[in-house]
């Protein structure tokens, strides 16, 4: 063996940065892409917003027909052009053009009401009368109140409670160590150690704090949450000591053992489990605590009058930006120095990049929002018992896309229908074989139907999964039991043995 020198042909992918990050938008949410955005507007001079108007993209189709474009080109709402110069901007080029453009409160695209009766109204109704939050001359924010906060509402109860500044400092510690489902997340022994004190006394506050509204609060675990409000009610005897003691066996339903070791009768059990469930585990959560993240859909579809479907991009969800060629043409005749010349250059090739690229993602998610429309009609027009099952290579194909942009597109993207709001991947259903030669069934569609199987079940008809198997079989779905159990199991269902044991308990108490 020896060292030689050998010259070879091949063909390899180079990946750019614009490319890299053209891929990166893809599979962003609208509030990261506008993170993003927000952040390319402050470091790119050439930058601007581009004023709000209605532009949506919009397709129509028919059945399972192809779609036809029916409203104005992405390039409306992302594109490049010349503007007139802006007040405000100031020629710094000696410091990198920094600082060019004065702030400017980012503006709020305006939806197309059309047929907006057909759609379900999320945080108010779609082309409402009455006013808007312009009206106002302090805004939106002035008609919003602070929730109170758990920490708020007990704070202000241990200063009624406790005079002792010493056990106002812990009971302060305890209140702070409260989550937001109202459980304490510290261990008293660690607390102790913490502040320097005694176990006993850091107890002796907590059983003060647990008296606070709401009842249960500051509690270690369920049971002891369970138990004080429990006595509250004045609910906690021996017998429902006992019961609490064995939660576990109420959430298997096993109420033969529950009897015997609480030493109830039927009717006693199925009026303690009763109690049990009016409880509230969480006491906590009816305060203000972390903020819930909104669901705001990216694609709005409405049913037109001839029957077909219209496809359109949510404008709220679409970052308008554009090039100000007037002010690159100004800086460029200004520009003297080789650095920031190309500075310019650089801005205005990343400032041209963005705005296509933004056209891009849109034009993508309007096509593979159509194609999946197209696929599932069934389902927008009669429901999810005809959801059809559905695979990215499907939807790819039909577009002319490759699987890993189709999945990119559809990651964290919504869609509104008039059956309510649906992420995108919820449309990629595995399929489950039919008997004979029938269309395969969509696994959601399969779920569905065992979870309306199971609703419609007496006490004295629980199905079992074998049975659920039968009957499925009878409708022309080929299914295994054990498909069965998991799906049941992933619809949090319990077996059929601990089903009939909570429906004759359930039976026995509404009998009383």
């Amino acid at each position: 063996m020896m060292p030689r020198m050998e010259l070879r042909q091949g063909q390899s992918l180079v990946m750019t940065p614009q490319l890299l990050q053209a891929i990166k938008l893809l599979q962003l949410s609208h509030l990261e892409l506008q993170h993003f955005v927000e952040g390319e507007l402050e470091r790119n001079p050439l930058l601007e917003r581009d004023e709000p108007g209605e532009f949506p993209l919009q397709i129509s189709g028919e059945g399972s027909q192809s779609f036809e474009s029916h409203a104005a080109d992405a390039e409306s709402f992302a594109r490049s052009e010349s503007l007139n110069s802006q007040e405000g901007m100031e020629n710094r080029l000696g410091t990198g053009l920094d600082n060019v453009f004065q702030s400017e409160q980012p503006s709020v695209a305006r939806l197309d009401t059309r047929g907006a009766d057909s759609l379900p109204i999320i945080g108010g109704a779609y082309g409402g009368s009455g006013g808007s939050f312009e009206d106002s001359p302090d805004g939106f924010e002035s008609g919003l109140t602070a929730e109170a906060s758990l920490r708020d509402h007990l704070s202000a109860q241990l200063d009624l409670a406790v005079t002792d500044p010493a056990d106002r400092i812990i009971g302060s510690h305890l209140i702070d160590a409260v989550d937001d489902s109202g459980y304490l997340g510290e261990p008293i022994p660690e607390m102790a150690e913490r502040l320097g004190i005694s176990i006993a006394r850091i107890e002796g506050v907590l059983k003060i704090v647990q008296g606070f509204d709401p009842s249960g609060v500051a509690a270690r675990d369920v049971c002891e949450c369970l138990s004080i409000q429990l006595r509250d009610r004045d609910r906690f005897d021996p017998a429902m000591q006992c019961l609490v003691a064995n939660l576990h066996l109420v959430a298997k339903r096993d109420f033969a053992a529950l009897k015997r070791i609480c030493g109830v009768d039927d009717e006693d059990i199925a009026d303690m489990v009763a109690e049990i469930r009016r409880l509230d585990p969480k006491p906590g959560r009816g305060f203000g605590g972390s903020t819930a993240e909104t669901v705001v859909p990216d694609v709005f579809i409405r049913a037109a009058p001839d029957g077909s479907w219209l496809v359109d991009l949510n404008p709220d969800t679409l970052p308008r930006v554009l090039v100000n060629q007037t002010y690159h043409a100004k800086v460029s005749k200004a520009a003297v120095k080789d650095e920031d010349r190309a500075f310019i250059a650089e801005c205005l090739q990343t400032a041209n990049w963005l705005t296509r690229s933004l056209e891009q993602r849109a034009r993508t998610i309007l096509k593979v929002a159509s194609e999946i429309v197209r696929q599932q009609d069934g389902f927008f027009a009669h429901g999810v018992e005809h959801l059809r099952p559905l695979n990215l290579k499907t939807v790819a194909d039909a577009i002319g896309m490759h699987e890993s942009t189709v999945s990119r597109v559809t990651s964290n993207k919504y869609l509104i229908c008039s059956r309510g709001v649906f992420e995108m991947k919820y449309f990629f259903s595995a399929a489950i074989s039919a008997t004979g030669y029938g269309e395969a069934h969509s696994a959601e569609a399969v779920r569905f139907r065992i979870k309306q199987m199971i609703d419609d079940e007496t006490p004295a008809d629980v199905l079992s999964d074998d049975a659920i198997v039968a009957r499925l079989k009878g409708s022309g779905i080929d299914i295994a039991r054990r498909t069965v159990a998991k799906y049941r199991e992933s619809l949090r269902i319990p077996s059929s043995m601990e089903r009939r044991r909570e429906k004759v308990a359930m039976a026995m108490g509404s009998a009383r």
